[in-house]
């Protein structure tokens, strides 16, 4: 079975919608296999998005990611990949096509500095970056 990484950010959190979006992806599918709920370290927030320290909205995207709960879950099935991304929708909630989570949930404004979008979840992109992100939050 192919795992995914799904994290669920504080606005979701602050929302108390954490047992909705599960709901979403287990009616695709998906299975729950282990749940974590955290305060998220500069330093696991570093690694988990490298591809983004070196950009002009890091340190907001930082600032959003520790600023309360998060929730990182495992979830696994059939192509869970693609499958997590499809429910979860498009980056911009604005954008987000209708049924997903995004669009369901999600607010249609930027986060207070205009910088970063409140879009409630992460989903991992690739088999690859699953495995990797699995391995930095859960060890």
């Amino acid at each position: 079975m192919e795992k995914t990484l799904i994290i669920l950010k504080p606005d979701a959190v602050a929302k108390g919608l954490e047992n909705d979006i599960v709901q979403k992806y287990e009616k695709a599918g998906l299975r729950m296999i282990r749940r974590e709920e955290l305060v998220a370290t500069a330093a696991t927030l570093k690694q988990h998005y490298s591809a983004h320290v070196q950009k002009g909205f890091y340190p907001s995207l930082e600032k959003f990611m520790s600023s309360g709960k998060i929730v990182a879950i495992i979830f696994e099935g059939n192509n869970a990949v693609a499958t997590a991304r499809k429910v979860t929708g498009s980056t911009d909630p604005m954008k987000a096509e209708k049924g997903t989570i995004r669009n369901e949930f999600g607010d249609m404004k930027l986060a207070d500095d205009d910088r970063i979008m409140k879009n409630l979840v992460h989903a991992s992109a690739t088999k690859e970056e699953a495995e990797k992100e699995i391995k930095l939050w859960f060890g």
